[in-house]
């Protein structure tokens, strides 16, 4: 299992902050590796897990939803529905901080998957924000800088 890179320290965060690389060629993305990812992703009660928040530099990204895992090496959002909606969001490499973000309510995200094929996905609902907010985490944003505020499970607020 993997360790969750956290905003904790100004060095991690500058990590997380960082636009993650193209993998040159999908097939080095070993099933070993995702098969780690997705092992931390669930031990952690995460529904998405970048490449980045377990210290990788690389395009690469693991969800699941209605039981059903994916696995997307550079992924590429091509289509948004204007249509957007406001829902919590919480994210393993902030721990215990939640806040609502605005996102688009479909999405169609490209790809390649753990065979090396090429995949194109239509997501709509809880599945589109899954890979928004993977997405945003492979381009250095973190869901902290879209929410309209930001509070602590304990319920101190943090913004």
């Amino acid at each position: 299992m993997f360790t969750i890179v956290t905003i904790a320290t100004k060095e991690s965060e500058a990590f997380l902050r960082k636009k993650t690389k193209e993998v040159s060629d999908p097939h080095s993305i070993t099933r070993g590796f995702v098969g780690e990812m997705k092992k931390t992703m669930i031990a952690t009660n995460g529904i998405g897990l970048a490449a980045n928040q377990i210290g990788e530099e690389c395009k690469v990204f693991v969800a699941t939803h209605a039981g059903k895992f994916y696995t997307l090496i550079n992924p590429e959002i091509i289509k948004s529905s204007s249509e957007e909606e406001e829902g919590e969001e919480g994210c393993l490499s902030v721990p215990m901080v939640y806040g609502p973000v605005k996102r688009a309510t479909k999405i169609t995200i490209q790809g390649t998957d753990m065979r090396g094929k090429f995949v194109k996905i239509k997501a709509v609902g809880l599945l589109a924000r899954i890979f928004q907010h993977e997405m945003d985490h492979l381009n250095g944003k973190l869901f902290i800088d879209k929410a309209t505020s930001l509070y602590r499970v304990d319920g101190e607020v943090k913004a």
